[in-house]
Parts: C-alpha cells; structure tokens; sequence
C-alpha cells in the first residue's frame, strides 16, 4: 500500500473534502484526487462517493480511515522527532518572488535569516515571471493566486488587497450622485494597465466606479508609489506595498478595491524532501507574517 497515498486519503477523509483539504494544507486537489484514485485502484475498492456536494466515505472507506487514521498519525509524530534532530541548516538557499513582495517583505526577512542561520547561503532573486522551480533551480517559488501545479505544495502565507492612495493634499473625487456611475479621477497606472479600465471600490450600499484618467504611466508599482507620494495622482496599489505609508500619514487612503483578497503562497516541489534549510525559510516566513498579514518590522 502506498503510504502517501494513504496519508492523503485520510487528510481528505478528515477534513471532509478535497477543497476543505486542499485549503487547510495546501495540498492541490488534482494531486489529493489523483492519489485517492491511485489508492483505490491499488486496493480494487471504492473508498469515496462521488458526484455529491458532500464527500461522503464508502464502507470499506470508512474501515480503512478508523483504522489507519492513528497508525499515521504515530508515524507522523515520528518523523517530527526525527527531523528535529536534522542538522543545523546549512548550504545553498535559492527563493523567487515578484519583485513587490521581494522588495517590501523579503529584504527584512531575509535579514533577520542570514543571521540566524549563517551557514545558509541565502539567494533572493525577484523576478515577476511565473518562473519553473524545478527546471530553473530553485529551492522556494513566492507566487501571487498560484494555478494548482501537481508538482507544487506549500503555504499560504498572507491574504492582501489593493488600496487606492494618494497624497494628502491631492483632492478627492466627488461621489457620483447615482451608484455605480462612473466618476473620473487623475491617476497614475501601471504601463501595462489596459484602455478603458475602471476601478470598482467598496462603498455603503454597493460598489463605487472611478474611472481613472491617467496622466502618468510607469512600468513598476515601485515607481508607481514614488509618483502618487509625490502628488501627481491617485494609484490603485497593494497594501502590502503602501499600508506603512497610510499608517505614518504619507499616504491617505481613498478605498479598497471591491473583490475578492489576493492570496500569497510559499510553495516547493512536492517530490523532494524538504530540507532543513528550506523549513526554516519557510517557518520564518509563516512567523513574519503572523499577525494576520502585517508587512514585518525592522
């Protein structure tokens, strides 16, 4: 029996679905399905009922997770205390993450690594490509909304959204006397925004649309924060990037984007074992951003 598969059978049968799983561990669903399918074929039984909004165990799925639920649970337990006798880490540490979160987080972070780990060769390469970590030699991939990838696992380390800013001394738009109509606005854009784009922000009563009217166009949000500090317009930009502004008042805020949150994930390949100078990247990754998403202080 292929105890990875097993693990994963139980890790869904736990959680009751392939999403809630996938959610909770990070884990991709076409992984955890794959190898619930490979389990069942393996066994010559079905374990899941599919087809209902409700996972729903089999008989024989139901003996099978009572009954090996504990056993990898021990076996779990055991390797954590094998692992926290690994060596101290040590060697060649290669991240990639987009150049905003590279530049706003991971200096700071990386920082406070390289001292706690000083036999860790630490490489940060920010980098806004959807790069391959497997082909390209990388040991940890940041990636913003990632696409399920079978060959991917990891965490997700912080939700964030984007704030529309602007100096304090540049006016406010006036609010459109009828919802949803839209209201122009000075802006400065990203050079690769798109023509006729408008900004729908959070408002009472529903959804409030600017259009924004760009005077200025600049092909990094870096560059995009410098010119609306300095007053030439309003931007919509992440938190990430401005919410130190916002809170030391160099920055107002004007609103939030309506929409769903931007989710930020750490992720490593799923077939290489984790290495103990990679856990700890990731642990003091997961501990930076703790407290529900705040950028790290110095």
């Amino acid at each position: 029996m292929d105890l990875a598969a097993l693990a994963d059978f139980n890790l869904v049968a736990v959680h009751g679905g392939f999403g809630r799983a996938n959610r909770a561990v990070g884990r991709p669903k076409a992984t955890l399905s794959r190898r619930v399918a490979e389990l069942e074929q393996g066994l010559g039984v079905r374990l899941i009922e599919r087809g209902g909004r409700v996972l729903r165990l089999t008989e024989e799925g139901r003996t099978l997770h009572e009954r090996t639920a504990g056993l990898m649970a021990e076996l779990a337990e055991a390797g954590e205390a094998v692992a926290s006798r690994a060596p101290i880490p040590r060697g060649r540490l290669r991240v990639s993450a987009p150049v905003v979160f590279a530049h706003v987080a991971l200096a700071r972070i990386g920082a406070r690594f390289a001292l706690a780990y000083p036999q860790v060769e630490l490489e940060i390469v920010a980098d806004d490509r959807v790069i391959d970590p497997v082909e390209e030699g990388y040991d940890l991939v940041i990636r913003i909304n990632p696409a399920e990838d079978a060959r991917l696992v990891g965490r997700r380390l912080l939700q964030d959204e984007r704030l529309l800013v602007a100096a304090p001394g540049v006016a406010r738009p006036a609010l459109a006397r009828k919802l949803g109509a839209e209201v122009p606005v000075r802006a400065v854009m990203p050079a690769a925004a798109s023509a006729g784009t408008l900004w729908r922000m959070r408002g009472k009563g529903g959804a409030r649309v600017l259009r924004p009217e760009a005077i200025l166009k600049l092909s990094s949000l870096l560059m995009v924060r410098e010119a609306v500090l300095a007053g030439v317009g309003a931007a919509l930009l992440p938190k990430l990037l401005v919410a130190e502004d916002v809170a030391a008042g160099r920055l107002a805020c004007w609103g939030t984007e309506d929409g769903a949150a931007v989710e930020i994930w750490a992720l490593y390949g799923s077939r290489r074992l984790l290495s103990a100078k990679v856990r700890a990247f990731l642990d003091a990754l997961i501990e930076a951003f703790a407290e529900g998403g705040a950028i790290p202080g110095p």
